[in-house]
């Protein structure tokens, strides 16, 4: 996603120090997606909103015994994001680099029902009012079962809290929370345990903040 004033390229220069932040981060998240040992045989969908250079997935996949049942589709709006993502994708012939805007549903056409979500770097950049509309629209976009990885800082007022909720209303169960000591960094993964909802294209789910309001649907 592209931000006024904000340098989504540069954003990732921290992730090659182990100290900051973001690559304690960056490591809880890769952790979880271990999960695709928990996945049922055959092809595994993954799909991954606002993906940047897509660390997360290609630092797991690079040495993971299941890389070669993963169809993974990133969706990123930086051209330089995706490129690099592109790049370091190639060695895997079931990831796809999309250069679109994820918080359209329009972006997963084709790649949903999937059995994991990315949803990092996300929730921190929107409205509290869309992070509830994009939890909730969740279930459509994932397969039964799937599991929802996403991260939100916990600066006050700490709305972690009410993401958990909003989680657990749309038919998620809860399976860790994460939040490293020294640091606002927080990481969720939730388990799709109630009802899939029917795909909808076209369905705006959320934007950043600084970019116009989504067209009404």
């Amino acid at each position: 996603m592209n931000i006024p004033g904000r340098d989504w390229f540069a954003r990732h220069e921290p992730y090659e120090d182990p100290g900051p932040a973001l690559s304690r981060r960056l490591g809880i998240v890769q952790d979880r997606l271990a999960a695709l040992d928990r996945c049922p045989p055959g092809r595994v969908r993954i799909i991954s909103m606002c993906a940047g250079q897509g660390r997360d997935i290609l630092g797991v996949l690079a040495d993971h015994p299941r890389a070669g049942d993963v169809d993974a589709r990133l969706v990123e709006t930086d051209p330089r994001n995706a490129g690099l993502a592109r790049e370091a994708s190639s060695p895997f012939a079931g990831v796809e680099v999309l250069e679109a805007d994820a918080g359209c549903t329009d972006a997963y056409a084709g790649a949903v029902p999937a059995g994991i979500v990315l949803a990092c770097g996300v929730f921190g950049n929107i409205s509290d009012a869309d992070i509830h509309v994009t939890v909730a629209a969740l279930p459509s976009l994932c397969a039964p079962g799937a599991l929802v990885i996403w991260t939100r800082h916990r600066r006050p007022p700490d709305l972690t809290p009410r993401v958990r909720d909003w989680f657990r209303s749309a038919g998620f169960t809860e399976e860790t929370f994460e939040s490293p000591a020294g640091t606002f960094m927080a990481v969720g993964s939730h388990r799709l345990t109630g009802k899939v909802l029917p795909f909808q294209a076209g369905q705006y789910l959320f934007r950043f903040r600084g970019r116009a309001a989504a067209p009404a649907t």
